[in-house]
């Protein structure tokens, strides 16, 4: 039987470099101004900023995210969440990992919420987190948008075709072997990756509610610190699924995309949304 390792997509990288269990844009482009509703997410463990994810901006006040950057189970209790809205946050305004008094490009969360059945199995079922903020964000004038029920299966992979996927999020540009781990490229600035569509509702990991992406040097694609991170359909707004884990620890090959079209996740995060 052949073995797989997998590692949580750019999820738990520390805050101040160094490689955790697993997702950042690799091979991809400086973001700038395409996409500022995508946010660098920073999680505190016992009152220190620890991990680090990526989240998308739905409104002013509410963050899409995986549910590993989200959930307070088994461990560690993460005991404060925020946001980070500039796309360079390592040369920005800003007091990083931190917030300032009056920062309108740093926001602290007031909650933070996982799907009810995260995680019920492995960490890559229900894998999608909600972060309420504690003000609303300003400055900012588009939003992700959630796809319809089931929207992505009409996307089945076909011979000669691709369905393209914009990613995007903070994670590392670059990550190596643990031999060569001082290579590691780690900057906080928001990057962007177009990989194509490979798997979908296939058996085994996958499922119904997952899909892997391509992950190389041509197209681009997830590591360390992405995880939470939109997958936008072709260029839309629609969030078609958040980053989730990648398959080794080079961020090479493919990366796993957790959906968002299913029914019981969009209930999970549209009352959120709800005036």
């Amino acid at each position: 039987m052949k073995k797989v390792f997998m590692v949580l997509s750019l999820t738990l990288v520390l805050v101040f470099g160094a490689a955790g269990i697993a997702g950042a844009i690799t091979d991809g482009e400086l973001d700038g101004n395409g996409h500022p509703m995508v946010v660098l997410i920073v999680m505190d463990v016992a009152g220190e900023p620890a991990f680090r994810c990526s989240g998308t901006l739905l409104s002013p006040t509410v963050v899409l995210t995986a549910g590993h950057c989200a959930s307070n189970y088994p461990d560690p209790e993460y005991t404060g969440v925020r946001i980070f809205t500039e796309s360079d946050v390592e040369n920005g305004d800003n007091n990083y990992p931190y917030c300032n008094d009056g920062d309108k490009n740093c926001i602290e969360a007031e909650e933070w919420y996982a799907h009810p059945d995260y995680p019920t199995d492995a960490f890559y079922f229900n894998d999608v987190g909600v972060v309420v903020l504690s003000k609303p964000v300003e400055g900012i004038a588009t939003f992700g948008v959630l796809p319809e029920v089931d929207q992505l299966d009409s996307l089945m992979p076909k011979k000669g075709e691709k369905t393209t996927f914009t990613s995007v999020g903070y994670g590392l540009q670059a990550s190596f072997p643990d031999a060569a781990s001082w290579k590691t490229q780690s900057d906080r600035i928001r990057m962007v990756a177009t990989p194509f569509l490979l798997q979908l509702n296939a058996p085994g990991m996958t499922g119904d509610f997952s899909m892997l992406l391509s992950n190389n040097h041509v197209t681009g694609g997830t590591c360390y610190g992405d995880s939470g991170g939109p997958n936008f359909l072709g260029d839309s707004l629609v969030v078609a699924g958040v980053t989730s884990y990648g398959m080794n620890v080079s961020c090479g090959g493919t990366g796993g995309v957790f959906r968002m079209d299913r029914q019981n996740v969009l209930d999970f995060v549209q009352p959120f949304l709800e005036p």
